[in-house]
């Protein structure tokens, strides 16, 4: 590998291993209203357990949607708002479904009925494989990042001012003449 590809190399495994430091903190949110709306509803409101696991990953992913866009992927394309929404909301909604299905097999597939037992099929293996899921199909496909072939034309300059922008510069033989 040449000494820019090992700088290349490097700083997407900064930048990915940001991300991910990112979506962790903002699902550590998400798991904090989520297991306690779960526990509300289980305990308080003496819903199915199901059902009240659906409505507290729905209160979750409101808070998540939130984190992401405005922290985690805050410079990442935001021209396609509905395109992103949809797609996140899409994709919420599979890790919803394999987080509840672990609870669901848990709880009736397999007898374990108490409430120790169901956070621990919801909040730590369900919430464990949608997770992985979850941040491959966000980064994949929901917070696309901008495009870097964009110019943008520079309003400042008189028309016939010259301005030599900086990413071109640092390109080994694309010095201004």
């Amino acid at each position: 590998m040449t000494g820019t590809g090992l700088v290349a190399a490097q700083n997407k495994v900064r930048r990915v291993g940001g991300e991910a430091g990112r979506f962790g903190a903002v699902g550590a949110v998400g798991w904090v209203v989520d297991t306690a709306v779960f526990n509300l509803c289980l305990n308080v409101l003496d819903l199915q357990t199901v059902r009240s696991g659906v409505i507290s990953n729905a209160v979750a992913i409101g808070v998540n949607y939130l984190g992401n866009r405005y922290w985690t992927y805050r410079y990442h394309d935001k021209s396609h708002y509905t395109r992103e929404a949809t797609l996140f909301v899409l994709f919420s909604g599979v890790g919803m479904i394999i987080q509840n299905g672990v609870l669901a097999l848990s709880h009736y597939g397999l007898g374990y009925t108490s409430t120790l037992a169901d956070n621990l099929a919801k909040n730590l293996v369900g919430l464990g494989l949608a997770s992985g899921f979850r941040f491959w199909a966000y980064r994949t496909w929901v917070f696309r990042e901008q495009s870097r072939d964009v110019t943008v034309p520079s309003t400042t300059c008189e028309p016939s001012t010259s301005v030599a922008s900086p990413a071109v510069t640092d390109v080994p033989g694309s010095e201004t003449r």
